[in-house]
């Protein structure tokens, strides 16, 4: 929590607006997308997603491959109170929305269903995708896709296994988008980046989540800034996105989003 704390305040620090953005592509992105205020009907969907998660008052035993739980103690856990304290923010579920309807991404990869918050701004946000998303825990991932299902949200399917064997799995595959919320953990943050590697492309967009979740995220996150591979991030605290343009000189971005 201390690194947090400490990483938000220097991000503060070195931030900016659209007003600091020379790139046109990030620029672009900044101002029509990242900053776009006005009311989106979809948004009325994710929060009804939302509201039917938090009246839910069921108890299901969680999985947990990833970093743990700074809240829950036990693995029992209502599912009313995950999606209040450890789901995707209303804030950031519009985001994504944003983003994926902005990009218009075919094929989408998520690791990290958990309740499907973040699973359904996704689908939302381009109903032509293709939205694979990955779930290491059968229960959370079972409460997802009734939840999907119930929403219509039908170009999303959840897949449960371990990540690394689903990677093999996904390996010939391309990605216009990837979000990735499955393990804040630095080395598997990184052996993901790694993994999912041969399956980027040009306009592939990935965004990482938590990225200043602690000091060893700190780092995972400057590895991958300085990754060949990558040319453009854009960091907003909450998320690092990275992008391949290979048009584009190697530059890093700052962004309150």
């Amino acid at each position: 929590m201390k690194a947090l704390i400490q990483g938000y305040f220097k991000f503060l620090k070195r931030s900016t607006n659209q007003h600091g953005v020379h790139s046109p592509f990030v620029f672009k992105l900044v101002t029509q997308c990242f900053y776009d205020k006005q009311n989106k009907s979809a948004y009325k969907v994710l929060q009804a997603y939302r509201n039917r998660l938090l009246q839910n008052k069921n108890t299901i035993h969680v999985t947990d491959f990833g970093a743990g739980s700074r809240i829950f103690k036990t693995n029992q856990r209502e599912i009313a109170k995950i999606a209040k304290t450890a789901g995707i923010t209303k804030a950031r579920a519009e985001l994504l929305y944003r983003v994926t309807a902005y990009f218009k991404p075919k094929q989408v990869l998520e690791i990290g269903t958990s309740l499907g918050l973040a699973t359904a701004a996704l689908a939302a946000g381009n109903s032509d995708a293709e939205i694979i998303s990955l779930e290491g825990c059968p229960e959370t991932a079972a409460t997802a896709l009734e939840n999907l299902q119930h929403f219509n949200l039908h170009n999303a399917t959840v897949k449960i296994g371990e990540f690394t064997q689903s990677f093999k799995e996904l390996e010939t595959k391309k990605f216009d988008l990837i979000y990735f919320d499955g393990n804040h953990q630095k080395d598997a943050t990184l052996a993901y980046f790694d993994a999912l590697l041969p399956t980027a492309h040009n306009d592939s967009v990935w965004i990482f989540d938590d990225i200043h979740w602690s000091k060893p995220m700190n780092e995972a996150w400057e590895i991958i800034k300085n990754k060949p591979e990558v040319c453009v991030t854009i960091d907003t605290f909450q998320w690092g996105f990275v992008f391949f343009r290979t048009e584009q000189e190697k530059e890093h971005f700052t962004i309150r989003t």
